[in-house]
């Protein structure tokens, strides 16, 4: 898994490349969150148009991804769902607690209509 860091002016695109599966790189993910709240960037979009395979401990770096940013004031979005991914939701529920868009473009544009 790659991590790459992208500034808008609305957020801060976070694109994620290859499997996501726990492990060293969770932490990473985890760090750049830490590192992004400390800036003040906390409109954040994790686009997950290259990510080919999530398993329950990618999904784990999620939550716990989303916790981190809610707990310091802030919103992490999700972008370029694929249907594997949005399949992984709707079966652990976890649909009703991510806000998911179609297209980074539109992710980062509903930043400002809030």
């Amino acid at each position: 898994m790659q991590i790459k860091t992208i500034e808008h002016y609305e957020a801060v695109v976070i694109q994620i490349k290859g499997n996501v599966m726990g492990g060293p790189e969770a932490q990473e993910f985890s760090d750049e969150l830490k590192k992004l709240i400390q800036e003040n960037k906390k409109n954040i979009v994790v686009d997950l148009a290259d990510v080919k395979f999530m398993n329950s401990s990618g999904l784990g770096m999620m939550i716990s991804g989303l916790t981190t940013v809610k707990n310091a004031g802030g919103v992490l979005k999700l972008a370029n769902v694929t249907e594997k991914i949005h399949s992984l939701l709707m079966i652990t529920k976890l649909i009703t607690i991510f806000e998911t868009f179609d297209s980074l473009d539109t992710a980062v544009k509903s930043f400002v209509t809030e």
